[in-house]
């Protein structure tokens, strides 16, 4: 059965975007755990954390690592968890990327140094938000996971999240009331949005909610045009193509 949206008159939440100083850090590794068998959960900590701000869950570091060229290796990722009192920062890396940080990240031992940079800046959703629907695949775990395990009793929160199989799927300690649904399917058809069209047409979209999605740009895209095309307001929607299928280092931003 498929749902439409019904369309709010509430006016669309306030962003706040807030700018950060750019600055590089050397940490180093504390703790290693595979939170499923291929997502990979890695702690750093160090002097360096100390001023380390990160306002919004969907906020990215840059992972700084040398190449063999000579040329200095940027990924962009989640800060998944910032802990100030015990000066720790939590990472999570999707494994069956073949990209140089994740390869980092599964040689990676107890004490091994990692240099980041960032957040550059946090886009910081209104607290007036209660509702939320989070959409999106193994990359936006992190930021999902983040989101959720930080909203309050207040908050209703729904999360459709595409992964490979069962083994993927991740538990989440939330005070919010949460609806946690899952598609499945090969890592070889991430650029198909078939699983999460047909799960997002089971939900329906009440007044006053933000929807939030991130995936490989193409079924981002695809997602958009639905939640657009039943009517959400202008407004209560933020989207970014986080990977490109077949290219390196590749996101889109969508506004």
């Amino acid at each position: 059965m498929t749902y439409s949206t019904v369309t709010s008159a509430e006016p669309p939440p306030h962003i706040e975007r807030v700018r950060h100083v750019l600055t590089r850090r050397k940490l180093t590794v504390s703790a290693i755990e595979y939170v499923t068998p291929a997502m990979l959960r890695i702690t750093l900590g160090g002097e360096d954390l100390a001023g380390f701000t990160s306002l919004s869950p969907d906020d990215h570091v840059k992972i700084l690592l040398p190449s063999t060229a000579g040329e200095e290796e940027r990924r962009d990722y989640t800060p998944r968890h910032y802990d100030a009192e015990t000066g720790s920062l939590v990472i999570d890396f999707a494994v069956h990327d073949a990209g140089p940080a994740t390869q980092w990240a599964v040689n990676a031992k107890i004490g091994d140094e990692l240099q980041i940079g960032g957040p550059r800046g946090s886009a910081v959703v209104s607290p007036e938000v209660k509702r939320w629907l989070l959409i999106g695949d193994e990359t936006a775990l992190p930021a999902i996971g983040r989101r959720i395990e930080e909203a309050g009793s207040e908050h209703v929160m729904t999360s459709l999240v595409a992964v490979a199989g069962p083994e993927e799927r991740q538990l989440f300690e939330t005070k919010a009331s949460l609806n946690a649904l899952w598609a499945y399917r090969s890592l070889a058809s991430a650029n198909d949005a078939t699983p999460l069209l047909d799960l997002l047409k089971t939900v329906t979209i009440e007044p006053g909610t933000f929807v939030w999605i991130a995936a490989e740009a193409s079924v981002t895209r695809a997602l958009r045009a639905e939640v657009e095309r039943r009517g959400l307001p202008q407004g209560w929607l933020k989207a970014a193509g986080y990977w490109v299928m077949g290219k390196a280092d590749a996101h889109e931003k969508f506004e």
